[in-house]
């Protein structure tokens, strides 16, 4: 049992939050859901009668897309599972190990009821009778809190059988990760909840036909399953009217860096990354902004004049040459040198490649230390020619993608910041630095 609260980031969502709304760190549990309105929405459903057919078509109608990276159409991936009988299942992805991402864990810690209000739902939607929860193994006061919100959950008849006297019945449990960024893959991670090494599967088969223990299973993000109780209960044009055209709802904003309020931000997808850097105080020292990676550290960096035009949003974002990903904003200002920056990428990647895979194994190592290279001053003539060949040989030739996240920001930095490469490889000195 946690025994104690970390420390809550105060007025940290934003005036149109629906997943963290009237959340102020110490109301996280059952009886304090509830005077929220928790568990109305799966009561609409059972008790209403919705049908599983007409909660996935809901789901489809409000554009709810995946939470977690690449911005799936959530109602489209539930209409994927086989209507038959038997044995299904309903994962939760809160993996959270993208470096700058730390919205998820946020959820579990503080509204932990809402995820599983979710899952519950999904599970109803898919015709699944059990559902895991996969948490991040360095976040363990996370993962006890969750242990207790599913203790409540069974005691109150939210779980188990006959759920509000219905005919429904759905389990659900909490597994605990070990912190390996690989089981964020949602093969790996099944991999890893049947006890193997975290490794990526062959696809296809897909999950929703060969899944958990080979059965049909649907995998969503821990904020993807938390945006689903408020769209049911309030109808999926109600939710859509939030966002835009084909980005219903709000997300959450992992926002890092160099600003003068770092946090979790919940804005109207759609919302102009100005206002978005306005709510995280602005530049920190009052330093002018330089490039912004806009989705979590595998997803190519923008530099600044072209940030500051963009709306935050998954179409947006992908037409100014990014992704939004898992929606970890990492700021950067004019004092960081790009490549000391890409540096820091390349030997995470490096490090959690799982090494199944030759053209990510050999590959991030070879990229890591080309780039170390440079920033040590030893680079040469030709080394950024080599970056980018190596970049094209990784990306798109391996298993899951990892490959592409480490091959990404290497193509970028140098497509937006070249010349401080080339400043480096010539004057053997950062040009940030030299400034």
């Amino acid at each position: 049992m946690i025994t104690s609260n970390p420390p809550f980031p105060v007025n940290s969502y934003g005036p149109d939050a629906v997943i963290m709304k009237d959340i102020d760190g110490l109301n996280w549990n059952l009886s304090e859901y509830e005077k929220r309105g928790g568990y109305q929405a799966l009561r609409k459903i059972l008790v209403e009668g919705m049908s599983p057919e007409d909660v996935i078509a809901e789901v489809k109608k409000s554009a709810l897309r995946g939470r977690g990276g690449a911005g799936f159409s959530t109602g489209l991936k539930w209409s994927f599972m086989p209507k038959g009988e038997g044995q299904k299942y309903v994962v939760c992805n809160s993996d959270e190990g993208e470096p700058g991402t730390f919205k998820d864990r946020d959820l579990l810690r503080y509204n932990p009821h809402i995820v599983i209000e979710g899952m519950a739902i999904a599970a109803y939607a898919i015709r699944a009778s059990v559902g895991y929860n996969y948490i991040h193994g360095e976040i363990w006061e996370v993962y006890e809190r969750f242990e207790e919100a599913l203790e409540e959950a069974r005691a109150a008849g939210f779980l188990g059988n006959q759920i509000m006297g219905s005919q429904f019945a759905f389990d659900l449990y909490a597994h605990h990760g070990f912190g390996a960024y690989i089981c964020g893959e949602e093969t790996a991670l099944l991999e890893s909840i049947e006890g193997k090494k975290g490794q990526p599967r062959f696809k296809p088969p897909f999950p929703a036909s060969y899944g958990l223990y080979g059965c049909p299973t649907t995998i969503n993000n821990t904020e993807t399953f938390a945006a689903v109780p408020s769209l049911i209960l309030e109808g999926a044009d109600a939710y859509l009217s939030l966002g835009k055209p084909n980005n219903g709802g709000t997300k959450i904003f992992s926002v890092s860096g160099d600003v003068v309020r770092p946090g979790n931000y919940e804005v109207r997808l759609g919302t102009p990354f100005a206002d978005l850097l306005e709510m995280a105080g602005g530049m920190r020292d009052g330093n002018d902004l330089k490039a912004v990676i806009p989705g979590g550290s595998s997803m190519p960096v923008l530099p600044a004049e072209v940030m500051m035009a963009t709306d935050m949003d998954y179409d947006s974002i992908a037409k100014a040459g990014s992704m939004l990903g898992s929606g970890a904003v990492i700021v950067m200002d004019e004092t960081r040198c790009m490549v000391r920056c890409l540096l820091r990428l390349s030997y995470f990647y490096h490090e959690e490649s799982c090494g199944q895979c030759t053209p990510c194994r050999e590959g991030t190592g070879w990229l890591y230390r080309l780039v170390k290279r440079i920033q040590n001053g030893t680079g040469e003539d030709g080394d950024i020619d080599k970056l980018l060949s190596l970049s094209d040989n990784i990306g798109g030739r391996t298993i899951c993608a990892l490959g592409d996240a480490a091959a990404l920001p290497v193509k970028s930095f140098i497509e937006h910041f070249r010349p401080e490469f080339e400043y480096l490889i010539k004057y053997k000195k950062s040009q940030v630095e030299s400034i």
